[in-house]
């Protein structure tokens, strides 16, 4: 039966039927896998971004000082092509985590808030805090 309410042990099911712990060394090795794959979900996302930074930025030219006046020139449809890709893988590892967190285990929602977390510091919270991502450079949007 699925548990509704947030409970510790080592007994959980993780996304699949398969996927199940019966002893604190699977236990252990599942909660080390989500704290991985939520520090990738933010490597990723933090490619994803960089990759959609440089396509946006590349045949600009001299507009890009002027936001106002800015085009949204992406290097061609394969450039489009691998920025949707990545957002789509993206999308999915996030929803995992999501339906991971769900199982109500404490110790897989710890591992994914700490992955998240460790991710966020190794991958995102370096020198492009100044730079804002913003898709509308219209103030009133």
């Amino acid at each position: 039966m699925m548990h509704m309410t947030f409970y510790w042990g080592r007994s959980v099911t993780l996304l699949f039927d398969s996927w199940k712990t019966d002893s604190w060394t699977s236990y252990s090795l599942s909660v080390l896998a989500c704290l991985l794959f939520s520090a990738f979900y933010q490597y990723l996302e933090d490619r994803r971004l960089r990759f959609k930074r440089f396509s946006s930025r590349s045949g600009a030219g001299a507009i890009d000082d002027t936001p106002l006046l800015q085009q949204k020139l992406i290097a061609g449809r394969p450039a489009r092509i691998a920025g949707a890709l990545l957002f789509g893988v993206n999308s999915a590892i996030g929803y995992m985590l999501m339906l991971a967190v769900m199982s109500f285990n404490g110790g897989v929602f710890v591992a994914v808030v700490l992955g998240l977390t460790l991710g966020y510091l190794l991958f995102r919270s370096g020198d492009d805090e100044a730079v804002v991502a913003v898709d509308n450079p219209c103030a009133c949007a």
